[in-house]
């Protein structure tokens, strides 16, 4: 056996060891995370009637969470990085759980408004926090497959959430006097508290403090860290970074991922329900369709672009996928079945998309910095989780029906696949 294959099979066994220690316990952070975030989808179902709200009323709550999650993203990045992930993170969970149980005390727009505003602060820095923990773990060369089974919780999440949430609002309305959507945010906050603590002692800082790497598995994993940030372009001021027009066009494509992610998720439900589905548990099983075939799918690009190298046309085809797939959907009518099929190519092309384009951005950023720049992406880029619902409820209501909206979701992942192709390739595929 010559040097070099002994040291590739050292690496390639620290990093299965690693990724069998840390990737599970994050993607069930982060399934739980997600549920929090947009189990509003399932409530809307109930809650607009009860409450007396309009869809432009849902869709400024739903979005109003991202402009307190834009607003504090990235000093919480910032603040992960000097203070460890291990207890941010866990402080970030015990926080949004508290928050997302108190929903069941919302009685007006003003309420509903608040309360989604206090939850994106409090989510604030989650998910940049856990892309930035990564990179102290991971290469970029072994990246995309690991954001991307990461990212992989978001399907997963919706794949079991929403049979849960249907369950929850068709079994517990009325219990103690509380509507079905009320204990639906009860219920579905506990879990996160609960990671929360257990995030505290159970995740390491990075590869130093991990007692269960060897020392061999260390040296490894840490040589090759170096090398990877050796061939990077470092940015190591900060300002340097921001001066930097590809990570504004990083943004902007990032904010044309979002708009669609959550133009899907938090009208996933009205969808369905529009396409001739109306028994609420119904409904939730089968947006188990398309999460499953998207949980599936991320994995399969994510391996690809890195047995590849190529991480351009991996984030394009997913965009273009999804935009075909909502305007399928919304074609479909009342026609279940087809309506089905264009939301799970949907799902497929949108929920894949994001975990692609992280390979983009890291594989530029290197350095202290990376922290910052990480955050400013994904603060700025998901601006467009204020924009999407907020303009698909405004159509709704203008036009009483859900095709409008869909299709300007549409547009926007079209126009963010044409920027992809406006990134240099050989910057990008490492």
């Amino acid at each position: 056996m010559t040097e070099r294959t002994r040291v590739i099979m050292d690496e390639d066994r620290a990093f299965r060891t690693i990724t069998r220690r840390l990737v599970p316990f994050l993607m069930l952070c982060y399934g739980v995370a997600y549920l929090d975030r947009v189990n509003v989808g399932f409530a809307k179902l109930e809650m607009l009637s009860d409450l007396k709200f309009s869809e432009t009323v849902y869709g400024f709550g739903a979005g109003i969470f991202f402009l307190g999650y834009f607003l504090f993203e990235v000093p919480s990045n910032l603040l992960l990085h000097r203070i460890g992930a291990r207890v941010w993170i866990g402080r970030i969970m015990i926080t949004w759980g508290l928050v997302s149980g108190a929903f069941v005390f919302i009685h007006t727009a003003a309420m509903f408004y608040t309360l989604r505003f206090l939850l994106g602060v409090a989510e604030a820095g989650f998910y940049p926090g856990i892309i930035l923990y990564l990179t102290y773990w991971y290469p970029s060369a072994r990246r995309g497959r690991i954001v991307a089974l990461f990212m992989a919780a978001i399907p997963i999440s919706g794949l079991l959430g929403g049979p849960l949430s249907g369950w929850i609002l068709d079994t517990f309305t009325g219990r103690s006097g509380w509507t079905g959507w009320q204990w639906l945010f009860v219920l579905e906050a506990v879990p996160s508290i609960i990671m929360g603590v257990v995030t505290i002692v159970y995740l390491d800082n990075g590869v130093e403090q991990a007692s269960w790497l060897t020392d061999t598995e260390k040296r490894v994993v840490l040589a090759r860290l170096a090398a990877d940030r050796a061939e990077a372009p470092l940015h190591e001021a900060i300002g340097s970074a921001l001066a930097d027009r590809r990570l504004w066009l990083m943004c902007f494509i990032y904010f044309c991922c979002v708009m669609g992610q959550y133009g899907l998720t938090f009208w996933l439900p009205t969808l369905i329900q529009a396409a001739g589905v109306h028994d609420v548990f119904s409904i939730g099983l089968l947006t188990a369709v398309p999460y499953g075939a998207a949980a599936i799918a991320m994995v399969l690009f994510g391996r690809s672009a890195d047995r590849h190298r190529e991480r351009r046309w991996h984030t394009v085809i997913p965009l273009l996928l999804g935009a075909a797939g909502l305007i399928v959907s919304t074609l479909a009518g009342t026609h279940t079945a087809f309506a089905m099929v264009g939301l799970t190519i949907a799902a497929i092309g949108i929920l894949t998309c994001a975990p692609l384009f992280w390979g983009l951005p890291t594989a530029l950023l290197g350095g202290v910095a990376a922290a910052a720049t990480i955050a400013a992406i994904n603060s700025i880029g998901n601006l467009a989780g204020f924009a999407s619902p907020y303009l698909v409820g405004w159509l709704n209501d203008v036009t009483h029906n859900t095709a409008a909206g869909m299709y300007a979701i549409a547009l926007s992942l079209v126009i963010g696949a044409v920027a992809v192709l406006c990134l240099p390739a050989r910057a990008v595929n490492r």
